[in-house]
C-alpha cells in the first residue's frame, strides 16, 4: 500500500517511522509503547501510544470526518478555546479513511469517573460539572464552532481550583462558522441539555440508584438556564446613569470572576443615560495575571486561588513589616516563602501522576474547612500537615480492590518509553 498523505507537528515527527497504511488495529505492540486507557463510547477505535514521554490517543475514522475534526481541533487551539490537541493527520485515501493524533489530556477525567468519587456524588459536585458544560459551550460558540454531539461523554474535565473545566474531545460532528446563529446555538443547547439528561441518568442507573433519575434530568435541564445567564452576562449592552461607576465595576467583577478579561466601551444614548458596551476575549483574566506577575502558568480556576493566596500573604507582609511592598516584590517572597516551599512538601505524598497546582489549591481549601472548624486561622504548617496525614485526598483518586489508583498514567513507565524510541511499534 502507499503511504498516506501525512501531517505532522514537529513534536511528534519521531512518529514518520510508524506504520501509517495499515489498519490501526494492525499495528503490533511489544507491550511497552501502547497504553491501556479509560475511553469513552466511541464509533471508532482508538489506541494510545507513548512518544517521548507523552501519551499521544489515535483514533481511526473516515477521511472527511477526521479531516474536519482535525481543522476544528486545531482552530480551537489558535484560538485558546478548551479542546484536545490536534498535532497529527494520516489521510488514506485507498482506504478512505485516516488516523487523527492527539495529546492525551494530562490530569483529566471522564464524567463518570469525576461523579464516582471516593466520598460519593455530590450535588455540588455536579453542579460545578454542569456550569463547565455551559461555559464550554458559551466559548465554543463564540468562537464559531457549532458541536453538533454535545455530550457528556464527548468530554473531558480536570479540577480547576474550585472550579471544573471542560474541554470538547471530539469534533466529528462539529462545524466552523463565522458566527453562529441564534437557530443554531438553539439547537447545539438543545442536544447538550438532551445529552446531559441521559449520562446523568444512565451513571445514576450503574449506581443503583433510581430513585436519583427524575433529579438527574432536572439537573441536565438547569444547563440551559446557566448558558443563557452567561451569553446574556456576555452581550446584554445595558444603559446606565452617566456617574454609576458602582454599576459599571459590579457588571466588570462578574465577567472577571468568569475569567473573562474585558474591554470597555461607555457610549451615551441619551440625556442622562450611557450605554455600556463590553468586549471580552477568552476566559483566561486570572491565568494571565498570575503569569505576568509570577510566570506561573495554571489553570483559570486555579490562578484565581493563587492570586488570592498571594494577595493575602502580601497583607499579612505589608501588616508585619509596617510598609508598603511593591507587587514585584510581594510576588517574589510569595514564591520563594510559601509557594515553592509548600509544594516541595506535598510532592512526595501526591507523586509525579496528579496535577500538583491543583493539589496546592486543595491545601488552601483544606486550611480553609479546618479554620472554620477551629473558629480560627489554623495556618499554612497545619493544613499541610493534617493534608498529608489524610494522604493528599482528591476526587481523581478512586479505590478498586487493590486499593488507591489515582491518574490512570500511573503506572506508565515514561522513562523506558523515552528510552526505546525505535522499533516499539512495527
Amino acid at each position: 500500500m502507499s503511504l498516506p498523505r501525512l501531517r505532522l507537528r514537529d513534536e511528534v515527527a519521531g512518529l514518520l517511522d510508524l506504520p501509517w497504511e495499515l489498519p490501526l488495529r494492525d499495528w503490533s505492540d511489544d507491550g511497552r509503547r501502547f497504553r491501556e486507557l479509560p475511553v469513552g463510547p466511541s464509533r471508532h477505535l482508538v489506541r494510545f501510544l507513548v512518544h517521548a514521554g507523552i501519551v499521544y490517543a489515535l483514533k481511526e475514522l473516515p477521511e472527511e470526518v477526521a479531516e474536519r475534526e482535525f481543522a476544528v481541533l486545531r482552530h480551537l487551539e489558535e484560538a485558546r478555546l478548551p479542546g484536545v490537541r490536534a498535532v497529527g493527520l494520516a489521510v488514506r485515501p485507498e482506504r478512505g479513511d485516516a488516523i487523527l493524533v492527539t495529546e492525551y489530556l494530562r490530569h483529566s477525567m471522564q464524567y463518570r469517573r469525576l461523579l464516582m468519587r471516593l466520598r460519593g456524588v455530590s450535588t455540588a459536585y455536579r453542579d460545578r460539572l454542569l456550569d463547565a458544560m455551559a461555559l464550554l459551550l458559551v466559548d465554543l460558540h463564540r468562537g464559531g464552532v457549532y458541536w453538533g454531539d454535545c455530550s457528556l461523554a464527548n468530554t473531558l474535565f480536570r479540577r480547576d481550583g474550585d472550579r471544573i473545566q471542560a474541554y470538547l474531545v471530539d469534533a466529528e460532528t462539529s462545524e466552523l462558522h463565522a458566527s453562529l446563529s441564534d437557530g443554531q446555538r438553539a439547537y447545539d443547547l438543545e442536544i447538550l441539555v438532551e445529552n446531559v439528561a441521559f449520562g446523568l441518568a444512565d451513571l445514576a442507573a450503574y449506581q443503583g440508584r433510581d430513585d436519583e433519575m427524575e433529579a438527574s434530568i432536572e439537573a441536565a435541564e438547569s444547563v440551559r438556564a446557566r448558558y443563557a445567564a452567561v451569553w446574556a452576562e456576555l452581550h446584554d449592552h445595558p444603559e446606565l446613569v452617566p456617574g454609576d461607576r458602582q454599576a459599571i465595576r459590579t457588571r466588570l467583577r462578574r465577567l472577571n470572576d468568569l475569567g473573562f478579561s474585558v474591554d470597555l466601551e461607555v457610549d451615551p444614548v441619551a440625556a442622562g443615560s450611557v450605554r455600556l458596551r463590553t468586549s471580552v476575549t477568552t476566559r483566561l483574566y486570572h491565568a494571565n495575571e498570575l503569569e505576568r506577575r509570577t510566570r506561573l502558568r495554571t489553570l483559570e480556576g486555579q490562578a484565581r486561588i493563587l492570586l488570592n493566596d498571594l494577595a493575602e500573604y502580601g497583607a499579612w507582609l505589608e501588616h508585619a513589616e509596617g510598609r508598603l511592598i511593591e507587587p514585584d516584590e510581594q510576588a517574589d517572597r510569595w514564591l520563594r516563602a510559601v509557594y515553592r516551599p509548600t509544594q516541595a512538601r506535598i510532592a512526595r505524598e501526591v507523586g509525579p501522576d496528579r496535577d500538583l497546582v491543583q493539589a496546592y489549591c486543595d491545601v488552601l481549601e483544606h486550611k480553609w474547612l479546618l479554620s472554620e472548624r477551629a473558629g480560627h486561622d489554623v495556618g499554612l504548617d497545619a493544613a499541610i500537615e493534617s493534608y498529608l496525614a489524610e494522604g493528599a485526598p482528591a476526587p481523581e483518586v478512586v479505590v478498586t480492590a487493590a486499593g488507591a489508583v489515582s491518574d490512570p498514567l500511573a503506572s506508565l513507565d515514561l522513562e523506558a518509553a523515552i528510552a526505546d524510541e525505535d522499533g516499539l511499534v512495527s
